[in-house]
């Protein structure tokens, strides 16, 4: 198996991403390029299909909070967004790997890591915000609908995208920036994610004590805290499903960064880890369907409403 050398004074990220479109390398992976072509495709369709159909539901859901509401259906437009734009431009990546068309190459290598980083850093961010969405809604009580209002929401959704692209864009001026900008955001998501979370959960668990020393809960009380605690457990699985697509790719950059010799096999695990981590966009569709009770009954109607 071939491999690739590089000196150590040259960026190793750099350099292994300059070789996704080197005709040394990559020229001999024109039998997988048809197999991830195919994958790319039918990935496409599936996140695109599952997406549009959770945003007609969520259009159609009138019980959830607005603020909320505008949360998920952020992150199911990055997804629709993904199927959209990122797998397409991956499916066409590879058709240049098999044809040798290496400028043409280039080109798409650019768009597919804009894209990519763009819409994964607002998915992150974006789960970072409803896991503080559901820390506020528990801690504030009735100050939550006056505090967390639609009017913010969309200022903190507009601010997600904005920075990310404007990080993503500065790739074409200094790599390392949007590599420094992307690690601090992602670290901070992760830790302000499980600081909310372990605070809910402490939280519950207090309530769920006092509760127990009461002689005649209130049947409101418990079942809003029923409603309320499945509805941090469907934020966690969306998010946990996107920590675990993710960190193939994670792992497989810190060794890229630690490595000067690039092979076949590296590229290819690298190439599976993105399609991981595109695969997630199929997979919460499924997930919101399976946990959210009330967009799994807005899905089936909207399902039989374009049947018939």
């Amino acid at each position: 198996m071939s491999t690739t050398n590089f000196s150590s004074g040259r960026s190793h990220t750099k350099s292994f991403y300059e070789l996704l479109c080197s005709p040394s390398l990559m020229g001999g992976l024109q039998q997988q390029s048809i197999c991830f072509l195919a994958v790319d495709i039918l990935l496409s369709i599936t996140a695109f299909t599952g997406n549009s159909l959770i945003l007609v539901a969520l259009h159609k859901e009138s019980s959830l909070h607005p603020p909320s509401k505008l949360l998920y259906c952020c992150l199911a437009t990055t997804d629709l967004l993904v199927g959209l734009t990122s797998l397409p431009i991956s499916a066409l990546y590879w058709m240049s790997v098999f044809q040798e068309h290496w400028s043409l190459c280039r080109c798409v290598r650019d768009a597919a890591y804009i894209t990519g980083y763009v819409l994964f850093l607002v998915s992150l961010m974006t789960m970072t915000a409803i896991s503080v969405d559901r820390l506020l809604a528990l801690l504030l009580g009735l100050r939550y609908k006056q505090i967390v209002t639609l009017k913010r929401t969309y200022i903190i959704v507009t601010t997600f995208w904005v920075f990310n692209l404007v990080a993503s864009l500065s790739e074409f001026f200094y790599h390392r920036i949007i590599f420094m900008y992307s690690s601090l955001v992602i670290s901070f998501c992760l830790v302000i994610s499980f600081a909310s979370y372990t605070k809910i959960f402490c939280t519950l668990r207090n309530h769920q004590a006092q509760v127990g020393d009461q002689q005649q809960p209130s049947q409101t009380n418990a079942l809003n805290m029923a409603r309320f605690r499945e509805a941090v457990y469907s934020a966690l699985w969306v998010q946990l499903a996107l920590v675990v697509c993710y960190a193939p790719l994670c792992t497989v950059n810190i060794v890229i960064a630690h490595t000067k010799k690039y092979s076949f096999l590296l590229f290819v695990i690298y190439k599976v880890a993105i399609i991981l981590l595109c695969f997630n966009s199929t997979l919460n569709p499924f997930l919101y369907c399976w946990k959210i009770s009330e967009v799994r009954q807005a899905m089936k109607q909207a399902i039989r409403e374009a049947l018939c």
